[in-house]
């Protein structure tokens, strides 16, 4: 039951930053993404420019910065690598990993370019 509840919670957090994503503009181009490599929670597109969201959630904004980790980012560097061989300018295609952060009050912080080396 608890998984099924964290399974929900994740889903409506990363419509949430869908929406989110929609009011500045962002096209959704794939949810739940899966390469190879891993999971990409959410890949958007504005123009030519891609972005690639990873969406945490936790009882607080803080609580899910805390869930992001090395072994992730490395994980989603990876697909959205795979990803954008698929793309015409390959992986010269504008592009960046963003982090989405949800709290349980729904109240989202976006990490823009979190994953920049």
């Amino acid at each position: 039951m608890i998984a099924l509840s964290r399974h929900l919670a994740g889903q409506s957090a990363e419509s949430a930053v869908a929406r989110h994503y929609a009011q500045k503009g962002y096209a959704l181009e794939r949810s739940r993404w899966r390469g190879l490599s891993g999971e990409i929670d959410i890949i958007l597109r504005r123009g030519a420019d891609i972005v690639f969201v990873e969406v945490k959630s936790a009882r607080t904004l803080a609580e899910a910065a805390e869930r992001l980790t090395l072994r992730q980012m490395r994980r989603i560097w990876s697909a959205a690598s795979e990803f954008l061989e698929g793309e015409p300018a390959r992986g010269l295609t504008p592009a960046r990993i963003d982090a989405a952060l949800v709290d349980r009050q729904g109240r989202i912080e976006i990490l823009e370019n979190a994953y920049a080396a």
